[in-house]
């Protein structure tokens, strides 16, 4: 069947790039109307006009710079906050005295703090501290003095971009945290998936081969025995780890990206469950089935009849080759269930944790396992000697369900 690789990719930091560089624009405007507000107060208005369009072109021409972590380079950070300083430190130059007594704003005004805020979201709250010590001095510097609102201004552009800078550090540690999740689900999930087909098919010819070796005797026996050593061998590695974790998780500029290799189902239309089921009928095993077509979504259907044979193949290793066995579909408006029943002996109680101990994984994985995966449930219940039923329930629209399922 094939497979193909679906691709997630999670992150907080691309929203607070495409913020900034909003910002950037935004506050450059800004800074640019205020100029033009009160252009009679610049003593020198041809240099504020020279760095306003510097700034200008820059803002515009470093877009692409903090669109995310790995374009934004330190480089080009320490150039931006050159920028944000010289218009700073220009100030008082080519402002009156009365523009700056009254605590009129700096050529590039709030535009400043995006730059602060660059560093915060490139590296952390570590960087903003450092990048905001700069802007301190230089503001203290143009004012001449550490007026209130001078002080106040700095103080809060401080403690703001450290604040974001802490939130983005945990955001990415919460980011990896997810993804690492998402990879162990996976990989759960995918070894499942292969421990479910190799007990359905080569650990059932292990174990017949080791039961037949033994019947026939000489040779044969030797060679059972064999097959039930590598029976057990490989009983052990599916319950203890089967494939390595199928999901590569990376935190590169888009953020944290997983992975997964997943075999789809077949894009074709529903499938009727009778038809899939009809082979396991014959003289031990009675099918009792609606009348109209049971449909189920191609993956849904070919789990769930995987599910019932091997829910018959418990019956004739447990129960005895001369066990019967019936089974019943019953077709809900919300989900089909599907019930197998014998008239064995019956299962003891705690057998079932003992041989999930033991690396006998038919009943938790696949039965239990493939519903679970499909958003349904299976119950089973056993009374000794009074054989033992199996009820599989699996909702019509297993999509949507999934996530729902039954974790027992």
């Amino acid at each position: 069947m094939a497979r193909r690789e679906r691709v997630m990719r999670m992150s907080v930091e691309l929203p607070l790039w495409r913020a900034l560089a909003g910002y950037r624009v935004l506050t450059m405007l800004y800074a640019v109307g205020l100029f033009a507000s009160a252009y009679d107060e610049y003593d020198r208005p041809g240099v504020a006009i020279a760095y306003y369009a510097v700034l200008f072109v820059w803002t515009l021409a470093t877009l692409p710079r903090v669109q995310n972590a790995a374009v934004c380079t330190r480089r080009f950070l320490a150039v931006d906050l050159a920028v944000a300083l010289a218009g700073i430190v220009l100030t008082p130059w080519v402002a009156t005295a009365q523009h700056i007594d009254r605590g009129g704003p700096t050529l590039p005004s709030i535009w400043t703090a995006g730059s602060v805020l660059a560093f915060a979201v490139k590296g952390g709250w570590r960087w903003a501290a450092f990048a905001s010590t700069p802007v301190a001095v230089a503001n203290l510097i143009e004012r001449g003095s550490p007026a209130r609102d001078t002080v106040h201004n700095v103080i809060l552009v401080w403690v703001a971009s450290i604040a974001i800078g802490y939130v983005v550090e945990v955001a990415r540690a919460s980011e990896r945290t997810l993804a690492r999740a998402l990879e162990i689900e996976a990989a759960t999930r995918e070894r499942e998936r292969l421990a479910r087909d190799i007990h359905d098919s080569v650990l059932q010819v292990l174990a017949m081969v080791q039961r037949r070796g033994a019947v026939i005797g000489g040779e044969a026996a030797e060679l059972g025995r064999m097959a039930g050593e590598q029976e057990v061998a490989l009983r052990t590695l599916v319950s203890g780890g089967l494939v390595p974790v199928p999901r590569v998780s990376q935190d590169p500029a888009e953020g944290a990206v997983v992975r997964a290799v997943e075999e789809p189902d077949v894009p074709s239309g529903p499938v009727d469950l009778r038809a899939l089921l009809a082979p396991f009928a014959g003289a031990l095993v009675s099918l009792a089935e609606p009348g109209a077509p049971v449909f189920l979504p191609p993956g849904a259907a070919r789990e769930l009849a995987a599910a019932v044979g091997a829910a018959l193949d418990n019956v004739r290793r447990h129960a005895g080759e001369g066990a019967r066995a019936w089974i019943l579909v019953e077709d809900e408006p919300d989900e089909v269930v599907v019930t197998v029943r014998d008239d064995g002996p019956g299962i003891p109680e705690g057998r079932l944790d003992q041989a999930e101990g033991e690396g006998r994984l038919g009943v938790a994985l696949s039965i239990r396992g493939r519903l679970r995966d499909l958003g349904g449930s299976a119950e089973l219940v056993s009374t000794p000697g009074q054989g033992t039923e199996v009820e599989l329930k699996v909702p019509k629209d297993h999509k949507v369900s999934r996530g729902k399922a039954d974790r027992r």
